[in-house]
């Protein structure tokens, strides 16, 4: 039972819950917990602790902005952007893969995207398309809520379970449960893990393709926090160790490559889709339902992406080529710009533990779950849903796990990137007073 003498306003938050319309404010998606709670600090000029939304809390790289200014005086803005993207950008995705993930893709197969929301978008209306008798995507779960969103709206059907309890060698078993029934067409994870932040090893990504070549499935690997498992250093480029990928073991894959949290860029909504050589050479007389073609990588470009967006914004390409480049060329580090990341999840969760509250996904197989963008909580006694909505009025705001396809129904996900070290001591002040009212 929530008191009325919490550190927000309590008339406030429940009028601000009563207007979203929402019958429960913890089912809310990311979008409408945001508004919420900027409605909630406009009114009552307070500052809550921000962890509903995956947003960068730092500053873009001066390498993308100063390379955006020189494409916009060159007079790029005046002109279309090629829906493949501009040569250099195509290079330089090329180059990033082989020197970061150790894998050749050609620069026909990298593509800018309008984030990787466009690139999964783009994924989906061509890897789901390739034979009538596949009806959709199968989520490695827990995962990002708005592709299962993507799904829905274009009308595929999709399966998901969450794989917590389906580490290691678990993982086949319960991976062909699904397969074996000749209906899915792609499997979609993070890797990391968004909201589990939970890793794959070398040994789950070699069941994933084995199985993606037996069944014939693409495979499409969301790499939003790119290299940013802080517990090895993948910031060198052609060095061992390289980012884990699935692409080691099958050449039925896509790479999803987000600028928004390795290069702090996400303003610009400026991603990377790549097809591996062999699929975008591939045809499947199936596409030609929907496309003028058979060809994958065709379809996917003249397709997929020309209809999305017919392109990307032409400055903000040589933005991403410029630091791209910077990181294969050893000149900018952008691994070590983001570990900041790391040592706040490290202080926020003890934070949380220290005042009554659970770590949910606690373990990364046999070791302890690494600190990055991410951490998942609970508290004893509540449902998530009734955790969200109880923080509210304690000026903490996350999101529910229920909406990310994870099945612990008792917890929420935390991003560490809006909350600054200025703040830790008011997130203290709020914890200990939660615990206090809620504690037994």
């Amino acid at each position: 039972m929530i008191k009325k003498d919490t550190p927000i306003k309590f008339e406030i938050v429940h009028e601000k819950i009563k207007e979203s319309g929402l019958e429960v404010v913890g089912h809310g998606t990311i979008r409408e917990i945001v508004k919420i709670v900027n409605k909630i600090e406009t009114e009552t000029k307070q500052k809550f602790i921000r962890m509903e939304m995956g947003v960068p809390g730092l500053a873009p790289p001066e390498i993308g902005i100063n390379a955006e200014i020189a494409a916009l005086k060159s007079g790029v803005a005046s002109k279309y952007p090629m829906i493949e993207g501009v040569t250099v950008l195509k290079k330089e995705i090329s180059r990033f893969i082989k020197s970061f993930l150790d894998i050749d893709v050609d620069k026909e197969g990298c593509m800018p995207t309008v984030g990787s929301m466009q690139g999964s978008m783009a994924a989906f209306l061509v890897a789901n398309r390739t034979d009538h008798n596949k009806k959709g995507t199968l989520f490695i779960d827990p995962g990002f809520p708005v592709q299962k969103q993507q799904c829905h709206v274009l009308g595929h059907e999709y399966e998901t379970f969450d794989v917590y309890d389906y580490r290691g060698d678990k993982l086949k078993d319960k991976l062909e449960s699904f397969l074996k029934k000749g209906t899915v067409s792609s499997i979609l994870y993070s890797n990391p893990n968004n909201p589990a932040w939970i890793c794959f090893t070398d040994e789950e990504l070699q069941i994933i393709g084995e199985l993606a070549n037996k069944y014939d499935i693409i495979v499409i690997e969301d790499l939003a926090y790119f290299g940013m498992d802080f517990r090895k250093d993948y910031s060198r480029p052609g060095v061992e160790p390289f980012q884990p990928t699935v692409a080691k073991y099958t050449d039925n894959y896509i790479f999803l490559i987000s600028s928004s949290k390795a290069f702090s860029y996400a303003g610009q909504r400026v991603g990377t889709i790549a097809v591996s050589d062999q699929l975008f050479k591939r045809r499947y007389p199936e596409l030609k339902r929907y496309y003028s073609t058979d060809g994958f990588g065709y379809s996917m470009i003249y397709g997929a992406l020309y209809a999305l967006s017919s392109g990307v914004t032409h400055s903000a390409q040589y933005g991403l080529a410029a630091m791209l480049k910077a990181a294969s060329d050893g000149e900018f580090n952008f691994i070590d710009s983001v570990k900041i990341y790391g040592d706040r999840a490290k202080i926020m969760k003890k934070l949380f533990t220290d005042n009554g509250f659970n770590i949910v996904y606690d373990m990364d197989m046999d070791v302890p779950i690494a600190d990055g963008f991410y951490f998942t909580f609970s508290y004893p006694g509540m449902s998530g849903v009734e955790l969200l909505e109880n923080l509210l009025y304690y000026g903490i705001s996350a999101i529910a796990l229920d909406i990310t396809g994870s099945k612990r129904s008792e917890g929420l996900r935390a991003c560490v990137s809006q909350t600054s070290e200025d703040q830790f001591k008011d997130l203290e002040s709020r914890l200990k007073k939660f615990n206090e009212d809620f504690g037994e």
